[in-house]
């Protein structure tokens, strides 16, 4: 299958491209680099580095000719999206309806596109399912969901077959611990660099986090199903990618101590505004749908994480 990949120089991007290209699918990526590297572009991937709201992305997407678009280029820092709401919007709306056009225009068959379980935003009753109430906390939230409404307009009866993939707290080797890299990352890496980790708040917040590799094990049993990603749902499907499952940050620290080894004692700070306190989404659609479920456990899963980060964080 040739499937093109936007976001694949990114961190899930590139897990994603190397674990197609070792099931022998043809890929292409694009990506602008403003997050991404070259180095997580594999070099049996074609690669483009263009911003997917540049005039020029059909041109490209045709070039390629994809079966199947994986959509991930997205602005998905938090503090940025409030510091730069319109830019926000602009690349996870419109960049997402503009990659949607193009591979409609391209013959591709399918789309999955990147979304976030910040659409849900603060909870009612846990664990979420996908008929939830959306109620997104901040700009990133808003234009996730906006960007799922738009994937919706731009495929409806072009007959690709789409859908949305909320992910939970993705985690794993080759994510960036700089900026909101994500708690996992961040937390690892100070301890790498033998600086005590902080937990915002007491530790005792929630959150589902899933491992990089059962995030991309999705994708591909999606890409490769023979059940329809739409069926028949007027605006568009959303599958939860996550575990099921609550974690403390403050035994995600303890897990994160006891695999790296390090002695360094967590440090604990005020609770953050805007924080969510308990959030976990059920797969069981997923599951359902495709037969996936999350299968590394945590412990296995941040013992990969700790040894990829303490090999490269400087």
């Amino acid at each position: 299958m040739r499937v093109l990949v936007t976001g694949g120089a990114g961190f899930i991007g590139g897990n994603l491209v190397r674990a197609l290209i070792a099931d022998g699918h043809s890929v292409g990526v694009i990506d602008d680099l403003s997050v991404g590297t070259t180095a997580n572009v594999h070099p049996a991937a074609r690669f483009r580095c263009l911003d997917i709201l540049d005039p020029g992305l059909p041109e490209a997407v045709a070039d390629f000719s994809p079966e199947a678009v994986v959509h991930l280029a997205a602005q998905s820092d938090v503090q940025r999206s409030i510091a730069d709401p319109e830019r926000d919007r602009a690349v996870n709306v419109g960049g997402t309806a503009a990659v949607a056009r193009a591979a409609a225009a391209a013959g591709a068959r399918r789309m999955l596109s990147a979304s976030s379980a910040a659409v849900y935003g603060d909870p009612e009753s846990l664990p979420l399912m996908e008929s939830a109430t959306k109620r997104p906390l901040n700009p990133y939230g808003f234009s996730k969901l906006a960007a799922e409404s738009a994937l919706a307009s731009e495929l409806a009866g072009t007959g690709v077959d789409f859908a949305s993939m909320r992910f939970a707290n993705v985690y794993g080797p080759g994510q960036d611990w700089r900026g909101e890299g994500g708690v996992v990352a961040i937390l690892a890496a100070r301890l790498a660099k033998e600086e005590p980790p902080v937990i915002f708040g007491d530790g005792a917040q929630t959150r589902d986090f899933i491992y990089v590799g059962d995030v991309v094990a999705f994708i591909m049993t999606a890409l490769a199903s023979d059940a329809s990603l739409a069926g028949a749902m007027p605006d568009g499907p959303a599958y939860n990618v996550s575990t099921g499952t609550r974690t403390s940050v403050a035994r995600l620290a303890g897990l994160l101590r006891s695999v790296s080894g390090a002695r360094v004692e967590v440090e604990y700070g005020e609770p953050r505004s805007g924080d969510i306190l308990h959030s976990v989404l059920d797969p069981g659609k997923a599951a359902a749908a495709f037969g996936w479920q999350a299968r590394e456990t945590l412990e296995t899963g941040l013992l990969a994480t700790w040894r990829w980060l303490s090999a490269n964080v400087g």
